[in-house]
């Protein structure tokens, strides 16, 4: 069911994942085409926002501090493995794997890489900051509008 502080939660969540995204661009190589990288990452953020904040909001402060990094790390999980596992699937029509189980470890390596790429303090701070926040944001809107 539709509610104010879901709507709050996809909206907010959908941002973070977009700012971070926009600072995560620069530490790929120059020339790299991304493509709607922000944007699909603003998609995730969006989803995880009503699913896991939204849907958790109306309770105590200190839960909201709680369910706002959980989305955020949650956020951060499934675009990893979402990002990788598109490598993986571009890679396997090019014949790079022998068979399905090799191809699924690479998922794992292949996210494992993208995060100790992206795993700078600035986008850390950025993403548990505002993980915090947009809990805090959420948990005020579930109390004041319904």
């Amino acid at each position: 069911m539709p509610t104010s502080a879901k709507l709050a939660a996809a909206v907010l969540f959908g941002a973070l994942a977009w700012w971070v995204s926009q600072m995560i661009k620069p530490l790929f190589p120059e020339g790299t085409d991304l493509g709607r990288f922000a944007e699909y990452n603003a998609i995730v953020g969006m989803v995880i926002g009503w699913r896991i904040a939204g849907a958790r909001a109306r309770t105590t402060w200190p839960n909201a501090v709680a369910y706002g990094l959980t989305a955020a790390l949650s956020m951060l999980l499934l675009a990893l493995f979402l990002h990788s596992a598109t490598i993986m699937v571009s890679q396997s029509f090019r014949k790079v794997y022998e068979g399905p189980m090799e191809a699924l470890i690479d998922v794992v390596r292949i996210m494992v890489e993208n995060f100790q790429k992206v795993a700078t303090p600035d986008i850390m701070v950025t993403l548990l900051v505002g993980g915090i926040v947009a809990g805090l944001a959420t948990e005020w809107v579930a109390r004041n509008y319904r």
